[in-house]
Order: structure tokens, then sequence, then C-alpha cells
């Protein structure tokens, strides 16, 4: 198959004031010069901030047979559908139907999963209930992020839409509907990124991890804030005599050692809000004083 073009969002004010393109739009630039050696034009992409009737005449001048989505973040009308002979394919990275909706990755790293997966489906009018075309499993070893996780995911499923696509009529004639109950995740909002310290280092960990690169998950001292990046429960330390969030001190491996509501966070990497992210080391040399402290308390 040709690719007839990309729809993506709408460039968006970023730092400094000017606009900048999405990922995926900066990247299909990045393939002009090369389409061009090889008699292709240029990608078409369309950024429309509606998928109202203008793109739906955008897109059908297009002339497009199929529908390949992956994170767009928007609902395909029946009338958008409809432009495409072949219906729509999206990509969703966990293992459906569990963790239906816009935050599958953070999801699954949360709830402690230990494993994952990518599922391809047929585009539906019900979010992410469509027929499954292809699916892959994978065992997750609790240390990723969601940007590693991320990263992974994209990686793998461009293989298999690849292998897909080659194959698509028998692909398509042997879609299973999705089998066994719906789970559903949410939007994340930046205030989720509060630690509560009461809560478990496992726990804590967990969100750490689902929450990079976005919101971060972060504390207080005092007025100010500090974002943790980089932590892991700390398995050889148990005691508890100290209140939720308090600085014990510190490991010469793990790094700074955090009392939780149920044992010890090993911080390795953190940062004050507008500073620069520093490791442990570095970061102790720079507050002295941090050591028993009680971090979450204004």
């Amino acid at each position: 198959m040709i690719l007839a073009g990309l729809l993506t969002n709408p460039d968006r004010a970023r730092k400094r004031g000017y606009n900048e393109p999405t990922d995926v739009s900066a990247a299909a630039g990045e393939l002009d010069a090369p389409r061009k050696e090889r008699g292709l034009p240029p990608i078409s992409q369309l950024k429309p901030e509606k998928l109202d009737g203008r793109a739906r005449e955008e897109v059908a001048a297009l002339a497009p047979d199929i529908l390949v989505s992956f994170a767009y973040g928007r609902i395909f009308g029946p009338r958008f559908l409809e432009l495409f002979p072949y219906g729509g394919i999206n990509i969703h990275p966990s293992l459906l139907p569990k963790y239906r909706g816009a935050t599958p990755i953070p999801a699954a790293i949360l709830a402690g999963e230990k494993e994952t997966g990518i599922c391809v489906q047929k585009l539906a009018l019900e979010m992410d209930a469509g027929d499954i075309l292809a699916r892959e499993c994978f065992a997750l070893s609790g240390r990723e992020t969601t940007l590693s996780l991320s990263e992974m995911s994209g990686e793998r499923a461009a293989g298999m839409l690849r292998e897909l696509l080659a194959n698509f009529a028998p692909a398509l004639a042997a879609a299973r509907s999705q089998e066994g109950e719906a789970s559903y995740c949410r939007q994340i909002k930046k205030e989720e990124g509060i630690i509560d310290w009461s809560k478990s280092a496992a726990q804590i960990d967990a969100q750490i991890r689902a929450y990079t690169p976005w919101p971060l998950s972060f504390t207080c001292l005092g007025e100010d804030a500090l974002f943790i990046l980089e932590a892991q429960p700390f398995a050889t330390r148990t005691e508890a005599s100290a209140a939720p969030g308090t600085v014990l001190g510190t490991d010469s491996e793990k790094g700074i050692l955090i009392q939780t509501g149920a044992g010890v966070l090993a911080v390795s990497r953190l940062q004050w809000q507008a500073k620069k992210a520093l490791d442990w080391k570095a970061f102790c040399n720079g507050a002295r004083e941090f050591i028993g402290a009680e971090l979450g308390k204004r």
C-alpha cells in the first residue's frame, strides 16, 4: 500500500512563542527528501482543528482506501469513516478489552501488570470496541516508564502494521470480537502527579514510572515543589518509626531513602521546580539540610 496522506493535530505554540508540529508531522517532513529521490511526492499533511465537512473534503480529495489510527486522540464519526472503502483500523497499546481509553500504558503500569500488549482493531463507533485483527502480548519487567513502554510499543506496532497491511484481506476475514469484561482508563490530570507519601513504596514507584514523561510525580518541601524523577522500593530497610515522607538518609548505591506508608523508597534522580534535574549525590551536595526533612507538608 502507498501512503495517501497524514492526518495529525494542528501545530501548537510551544516554547518561545512559535508553533511546532506534532512529532509525527515532523517525522513525516523528514521523509520528504528521500521520497523525492525515489520520485515520490511529499507526504500530504492534513491538520484540521475539527473533523468537520471541510476536513472530510480534504481527506476525500486524497482518495484513500483505509484509515490507520494511532494515538490521534479524536473520535471518528460515521460520515468520516465512510470516506474509506476498507474502513479504519486502530493500534491500541493494551490487551483489549482491558484498558480501553486514552491512557492504557500508564494504567497498566499503575496496576502493576505483569504483561501487556498491542491490539490492532477495526475502528468502531464505540471507543476501542472493534474486532481484533492482530494481537501481540509481551511481559513487563516492572521497571518500565510510560515513555519507555510507549517507545517499545510504537516499534512493535510498526512491524505488526506492516505485516497486517501486506495481508489485509485474510486478516480482515479472520477478525474476531473482543472477549472478556472491558475496563476503561481516562485522561490523566496534572494534579494526579502529587505524591501521597502514605501510600506504599511500590505504589509510589509505579506512579513515578506511569507519570513519566507527564505529568511527572512531585511533592513539596515547604513552598518549594520537588519532582521525583527516578526511584525504586528499597527492599533492605523496613523501619517505619518515621512519618511518611521523612527523608531518612542515603544509601551509597540506591540513593536518597524516604519513608512511605509501607516500606522505603530509594530516590536516584530528582529536580527542584525550574531547576536542573540531578542525580541524588549532586542533589544532596546542594541541599545539605535535606536529610531529616518531611516532604509533602507546607
